[in-house]
């Protein structure tokens, strides 16, 4: 089969709206979290999350433009613009049989929720007449920032959403990464957004008790692995790749930052939220992800694990991660310390730091960590505090979602 390269990345976060920005911070081990802005949440038992800063629509969309997209897919845009010039791409000068070969694979866990809420507000505070905003239903679908990232660049390839909740742009990626490789596509642009950070997300993630409701420390809250720790911390963004086929990147003279090498799905088949003592959707999902680069276990030299920070999931992952690897002890880190939980978007923006981490020759590390939970394997190698320099050859990637849905990838150095 053919071989992908990552050729372009592009990044919104809590930690920084372009990629240069959002990697320093990672390996500073900043912390994202903070008061709510964006709803009065005094009420609510989480009052803090990871939000986007200082983001302007305005520097990517015309006025008309902003008012008919879900900040979900403001977010997409920006970041896809970001990695598309990062590529060198400029799909003007390409001719509309070139873009036949140009694909869009785009994820989100909840596509336009903070739309969906308002329309049905102003809805109720109505006289019960049916006035909605004509713009309502494609604000809100999880397939429609696939649509507009497509028409903004006359893009005719594959195009379509994937939506496996916390897994889900890890899925597109993977999704992506097949295209390519079975000749459907030259270039695709992967990744995923969320914009979730709105009064039924959070009383419905609080209601299910999987946010920490340490609101008297907000940045402190998010601790992975940690025997500490009460929940993960809601945040948002997106994060984009160029997938590119490795010959049509190197003919063009394109920087390729690292080889999109192997891609494994599973499930827990267990239960609606919770994962099984054994991590056995992780152990499958890794698993087939090391079967599908022709890797064993002992190649992996960095973990960037799911690691959201909620009791059951953190033990899990790396009971599947023991299982799996043995004595081999690569490094592992939860970069969801500092970014808090994208949900959809994290398999993305993670995808991102592990392709940096190559690049860079760095660990991010696991901030807020001070004493590993006990019920946690031991002789892991988990780095927490502080970055670690080190050679990293190969990196997993691990994207968990409600449903029991596991993707993983495996990024190589070039």
């Amino acid at each position: 089969m053919k071989k992908v390269a990552i050729t372009g990345l592009g990044a919104i976060t809590p930690l920084g709206n372009s990629v240069e920005e959002f990697w320093q911070n990672i390996i500073a081990g900043k912390s994202g979290a903070g008061p709510i802005t964006k709803f009065d949440a005094s009420k609510f038992k989480t009052q803090f999350a990871c939000e986007v800063k200082s983001f302007s629509p305005e520097d990517y969309l015309e006025r008309k433009e902003i008012k008919k997209y879900d900040l979900f897919t403001q977010y997409a845009i920006a970041a896809t613009d970001e990695a598309i010039q990062d590529a060198g791409l400029d799909f003007g000068t390409m001719t509309q049989e070139q873009r036949f070969d140009v694909g869009v694979i785009w994820a989100s866990g909840n596509g336009g929720i903070g739309t969906f809420e308002e329309q049905l507000d102003e809805f109720h505070k109505g006289d019960g007449t049916p006035r909605f905003n004509p713009f309502f239903i494609p604000k809100m679908i999880v397939d429609i920032a696939a649509g507009v990232i497509s028409i903004r660049n006359g893009l005719h390839g594959p195009n379509y959403a994937t939506v496996s909740a916390c897994a889900s742009s890890n899925t597109a990626l993977i999704a992506a990464y097949d295209a390519i490789r079975l000749g459907r596509a030259n270039i695709m642009i992967a990744g995923g957004s969320e914009a979730a950070i709105t009064p039924a997300s959070i009383g419905g993630f609080n209601a299910s008790q999987a946010l920490s409701k340490r609101n008297d420390d907000p940045q402190g809250a998010s601790r992975p692995f940690d025997a500490n720790r009460d929940g993960f911390v809601a945040g948002e963004g997106a994060g984009a790749l160029i997938l590119e086929e490795w010959e049509h990147a190197v003919s063009r003279g394109a920087k390729i930052y690292a080889e999109l090498t192997g891609g494994g799905m599973a499930a827990d088949a267990y239960h609606l939220t919770a994962t099984p003592a054994d991590g056995i959707g992780a152990l499958l999902g890794m698993q087939k992800a090391l079967n599908d680069a022709g890797l064993t276990p002992d190649k992996i030299d960095y973990i960037n694990t799911h690691a959201t920070s909620t009791p059951l999931g953190d033990i899990s992952e790396l009971v599947a991660v023991k299982t799996l690897f043995g004595n081999h002890t690569p490094a592992i880190s939860a970069t969801k310390s500092m970014t808090g939980h994208l949900l959809g978007a994290a398999g993305a923006i993670e995808s991102i730091i592990s392709v940096l981490a190559i690049q860079n020759n760095i660990i991010p590390p696991t901030i807020n960590t001070q004493n590993i939970d006990s019920a946690i394997p031991s002789g892991l190698n988990i780095i927490t505090q502080q970055a670690v320099k080190t050679k990293v050859n190969y990196v997993l990637n691990n994207t968990f979602g409600f449903g029991g849905h596991t993707a993983s990838t495996i990024f190589k150095k070039v």
